[in-house]
């Protein structure tokens, strides 16, 4: 009897100790994206990203601190609405999470880096682009891609230059990051010697914009600018077409969609419409981009709308850190994140600087024809 006893204690050891062992294992990545309302296409993108990164790491095995860990996704919907933002950031810290990767838009990414700051937990964004998210001083703030000043520099300079734009139009739909692209964009345009001859102002929520493409219709614009997402700028096309408005069309990565074609319900004629991606690689290297799409499309049956790509190297960059760190604690691996150097992703080399923006940015410049995205150029 007292053997069988020392055995079934024993056994109870055993049972407690692997349960403890696995929570040990067990390292918890948060992941924020509107994942419902018109966004939830380019969310959900994310969240594939995220989970193929996830399930690569965790196939291949990863070792932290000399321990073979488990990589968990805990995924949270902001809707693209920066007080849900809030709560869903307060949420994963409350779950402690060792990190998160988001958000997708600006204005949710900037009120939740000060959560994630104040709890000391490092947040990686793979596609805010507002400046202002790394200018809070808050040095858990990370970003992947380039951010607005090179984003609407960039177009600015092209759509004088290059397309030759002799009378522009913008329009922003008062989000943060429509705001602040468009901004940069007329300052651009401004410094390259273009005239903006009107700029106009829409919601992110808008469906109709008779009102002010009328207005812009009778300046005669041959480019209009629009700072703001795909959900918004595929209607605006439509209406520019019933209004028979010839002019070509320009935007950030925020309409930078494979879905916007369908969103315009085929209104775009082919090469109107211009738009950047932030992040570009080039010969050799973007055969690993163009893997990575060919992967994402067989393993989930849909096309790359436009993040994935920098979400998959986000966590990738995260989990680099903990490894390198020999920790997934917060405290022990933010120093060596911070230091990221010449990190080798499938959207370009990653490199931070002091205040978490990366380094030497490049953008992808992109056209429609038949439906289709076609790269334009990369800009360095």
């Amino acid at each position: 009897m007292q053997a069988k006893t020392k055995l079934i204690v024993a056994a109870a050891a055993l049972s407690l100790g692997g349960a403890a062992l696995a929570q040990e294992q067990e390292v918890k990545i948060g992941h924020v994206a509107p994942i419902s309302g018109t966004g939830a296409h380019l969310g959900k993108d994310n969240e594939l990203g995220a989970r193929f990164a996830i399930d690569e790491l965790n196939a291949k095995g990863v070792v932290i601190g000399g321990k073979k860990v488990k990589l968990v996704l805990l995924p949270e919907d902001d809707a693209s609405d920066p007080k849900q933002g809030t709560a869903a950031a307060q949420k994963l810290v409350d779950s402690k999470v060792n990190g998160v990767i988001g958000h997708l838009n600006s204005g949710t990414s900037i009120p939740a880096s000060k959560i994630y700051f104040d709890a000391g937990i490092p947040q990686v964004s793979p596609s805010a682009t507002d400046p202002a998210y790394t200018q809070k001083g808050y040095k858990t703030a990370f970003r992947v891609v380039a951010n607005d000043t090179l984003l609407g520099g960039a177009l600015g300079k092209y759509a004088v230059g290059t397309v030759q734009a002799k009378s522009i139009a913008v329009i922003d739909d008062r989000t943060a990051y429509g705001q602040g692209v468009a901004k940069e964009f007329e300052k651009s345009v401004k410094a390259a010697g273009g005239k903006v001859v009107g700029h106009e102002f829409t919601t992110d929520k808008s469906t109709d914009f008779s009102i002010i493409l009328t207005k812009l219709k009778a300046k005669k614009p041959d480019l209009i600018f629009f700072g703001g997402m795909d959900a918004v700028a595929g209607p605006l096309l439509l209406g520019m077409k019933k209004l028979g408005i010839e002019a070509k069309f320009m935007g950030g990565d925020g309409i930078c969609s494979a879905k916007l074609p369908e969103l315009s319900v085929g209104a775009m004629s082919d090469g109107q419409v211009v738009c950047a991606e932030a992040g570009g690689v080039e010969g050799e290297a973007k055969k690993s981009t163009d893997a990575f799409k060919a992967a994402f499309k067989k393993k989930y049956d849909v096309e790359v709308q436009i993040y994935a790509p920098y979400v998959y190297d986000a966590v990738n960059v995260l989990v680099a850190a903990m490894v390198k760190a020999g920790s997934a604690e917060p405290a022990k691996y933010l120093p060596v994140l911070a230091k990221t150097t010449d990190y080798k992703g499938i959207t370009g080399n990653i490199t931070f600087d002091a205040k978490g923006d990366i380094k030497n940015g490049a953008l992808t410049l992109f056209t429609y024809k038949a439906g289709k995205r076609e790269q334009i150029a990369v800009v360095r």
